[in-house]
């Protein structure tokens, strides 16, 4: 009995704070495109938080179902003339609309505000993320330590090109460093890339040629993860403590600066799986973001809401991904549309939602199976 305790403790652990930043997350996805499909004159008739059947909800005044259902890994919102949760077109159910009817069909608005409609998710997801980093920037400022040298390890990346301690990084490849998180940042994610950095060395500007390498390295909470190293350790005294607060303007740019790190950060990643340049061990499922949730909780409610940030623009990145029954593959089925001056055949359009299926299955097994190879190997 204790053990099974223990069990289902560390389970709700990890459940509730995973449900906590997930809704959130779709919720306001499924909002960017609720908001612009009223604007654009679309009756919609669900908005549903979870997949599967409804657990509650309520009707408005609109003929909008509002519901939470039972399955939380997703959400969606169902227009006028759909046949189902993907926006795939019911054309039986528009030929039997009445003209006052099919003018508040998804289908029947222009291919301008379909897109806008369609975008209009993903673009939630940034927006939410630059407000919540904007707020934690706002009200918690910024504490980090300069990017001065403690330490060099022997045989490393960083003995190799010549850093030496005392050495302040100011710049790589022409971008400046304020902090030793700007550092880390940009060496993690160029691991094997030669990179000009530029240091302050007692008064005099270095220019030195560093190639970070591949290593593995585990967190607080026993996580692995590969990424590009130079072999330094940060300077510890208080002197180069920096301590910044913004005020609300600041803040929102700091925020934009955050979400777009993020952004390019993940894209880049997604891009070099692509290119077989980087390994795709490091993409994770529900699993994955359950487990992270509740380890990120135990840090604090600011240190979580952090994480719904992060993880609202990689929801947001991946709806943009041009494949069939996500948010990307109909933005490309509008370009096509637009470029034609109709619309793809419905067999085309059938096809690429089949595809879409088996590409969007493949990408939940494979990441679950990253999942479970992380989980067995703690």
């Amino acid at each position: 009995m204790e053990l099974i305790g223990s069990l289902f403790g560390s389970a709700a652990g990890y459940l509730l704070p995973f449900l906590f930043v997930l809704t959130i997350v779709v919720f306001f996805h499924e909002l960017g495109h609720f908001l612009v499909a009223r604007w654009c004159g679309v009756r919609v008739t669900a908005f549903s938080v979870g997949f599967g059947p409804e657990l509650f909800g309520r009707n408005d005044r609109h003929g909008t179902r509002w519901k939470l259902s039972a399955i939380p890994l997703g959400g969606y919102v169902k227009f006028a003339g759909d046949e189902n949760e993907a926006s795939v077109p019911d054309n039986e159910a528009l030929a039997a609309m009445s003209e006052e009817e099919r003018a508040g069909a998804f289908q029947a608005k222009s291919v301008a505000r379909r897109a806008a409609i369609v975008a209009a998710g993903p673009i939630a997801n940034f927006i939410l993320a630059i407000v919540i980093f904007s707020v934690l920037f706002g009200t918690l400022g910024r504490s980090d330590i300069s990017a001065r040298v403690d330490a060099v390890k022997p045989d490393s990346a960083a003995a190799e090109a010549g850093l030496a301690p005392g050495d302040l990084v100011v710049g790589i490849d022409g971008e400046p460093i304020q902090t030793f998180t700007d550092l880390q940042r940009i060496i993690s994610f160029h691991a094997g890339q030669t990179l000009s950095m530029e240091v302050d060395r007692g008064g005099e500007r270095v220019t030195l040629d560093v190639t970070p390498r591949r290593e593995e390295i585990t967190d607080r909470f026993g996580n692995v993860q590969s990424v590009g190293l130079l072999g330094v350790s940060r300077s510890a005294s208080a002197d180069d403590v920096i301590t910044r607060h913004f005020g609300p303007v600041e803040a929102v740019g700091e925020g934009v600066k955050e979400t777009w790190f993020v952004v390019t950060r993940t894209a880049g990643y997604l891009s070099r799986v692509v290119t077989g340049r980087e390994s795709a061990d490091q993409l994770g499922g529900p699993i994955r973001v359950a487990q992270i949730s509740g380890q990120v909780a135990t840090l604090g409610i600011a240190a979580l809401i952090n994480l719904t940030a992060v993880l609202s623009i990689s929801i947001g990145l991946l709806n943009l991904l041009p494949i069939p029954m996500l948010d990307g593959g109909h933005l490309l089925f509008y370009a096509a549309e637009a470029l034609r001056g109709k619309p793809l055949s419905e067999r085309v359009q059938e096809y690429g939602f089949r595809v879409g299926i088996a590409i969007v299955l493949f990408l939940m097994v494979f990441a679950t199976w990253n999942d479970m190879v992380r989980l067995t190997s703690l």
